[in-house]
C-alpha cells in the first residue's frame, strides 16, 4: 500500500536520524587519559621492580647504581602523576594496583633455584627494567609531541625526562652485561664434568 510505504520510509529516516544524534552525543574516549594511565601502571611495576632489584644486591658493586636508579624511577612516576593532574587526567587506581600485584606475583617465577635467588634473577630483572625504561622514554616522546598542541606541557621538562631515560638505559646495560657474565660463569656446559678417556 502506498500509504504504508510512506509511513515506513518516514519511520526509517527517523530511526537513522535518531541513531546519528545518539552517535554525535557519545563522547570519544579520552585516549590520552587511557594512554597515561597505562604508562602509570607500567611505572608502578617498574618502581617496585627497581627497589626489589636494589635490595637483592646490597653489599655488591651494583648496589649503589641500583639504589640511585630505583630513586630515579620512583621520581619519574611521581612526575607522571603530576603531569596527569595538570592535564586533568584522573588516575585509574585499579590499573596501578593490578601492576603492583603483577610485580608481587612475578617473584614466584622459577629461576633455577627453589629457596634462593640465582644470578638469573638479577639478569632477568635488569632486562625487564630495560624494557620498562624504553617504554617510559617512548611515553615522554609522545608527550613532547603533544606539547606542540597543549601549552600546559613543558617541552624543556620533557626533554630532560627523555635524557634521563637515556642515562638510565646506559646504566642498566652496564649492569646487565655484568649480570650476564655471572650467569655465563655459573653455567656448566653439557659434558663439562664428564671424565675424558683414560690413557691406555
Amino acid at each position: 500500500m502506498p500509504g504504508s510505504d510512506a509511513v515506513l520510509s518516514k519511520a526509517g529516516r527517523s530511526l537513522a536520524e535518531g541513531r546519528k544524534a545518539v552517535t554525535s552525543r557519545t563522547p570519544e574516549p579520552d585516549l590520552i587519559g587511557i594512554y597515561l594511565n597505562d604508562h602509570l601502571a607500567g611505572a608502578t611495576l617498574g618502581t617496585e621492580l627497581a627497589w626489589r632489584a636494589a635490595a637483592a644486591v646490597v653489599g655488591t658493586a651494583a648496589a649503589g647504581d641500583l639504589r640511585r636508579l630505583a630513586a630515579d624511577v620512583a621520581e619519574d612516576r611521581a612526575t607522571l602523576r603530576e603531569i596527569m593532574t595538570m592535564l586533568g587526567v584522573p588516575v585509574r587506581h585499579y590499573k596501578a594496583y593490578a601492576a603492583w600485584l603483577g610485580e608481587k606475583a612475578g617473584r614466584l617465577k622459577f629461576n633455577g633455584r627453589l629457596t634462593s635467588r640465582s644470578p638469573l634473577s638479577s639478569l632477568e630483572e635488569l632486562e625487564m627494567l630495560q624494557l620498562g625504561v624504553a617504554g617510559k622514554a617512548a611515553g615522554w616522546r609522545t608527550l613532547k609531541a603533544l606539547a606542540a598542541q597543549d601549552s600546559r606541557l613543558d617541552p624543556g621538562q620533557l626533554d630532560e625526562l627523555i635524557a634521563r631515560a637515556q642515562r638510565q638505559t646506559q646504566i642498566l646495560e652496564e649492569l646487565r652485561v655484568r649480570a650476564a657474565a655471572e650467569v655465563i660463569a655459573a653455567h656448566r656446559s653439557p659434558g663439562l664434568d664428564r671424565p675424558g678417556p683414560r690413557p691406555g
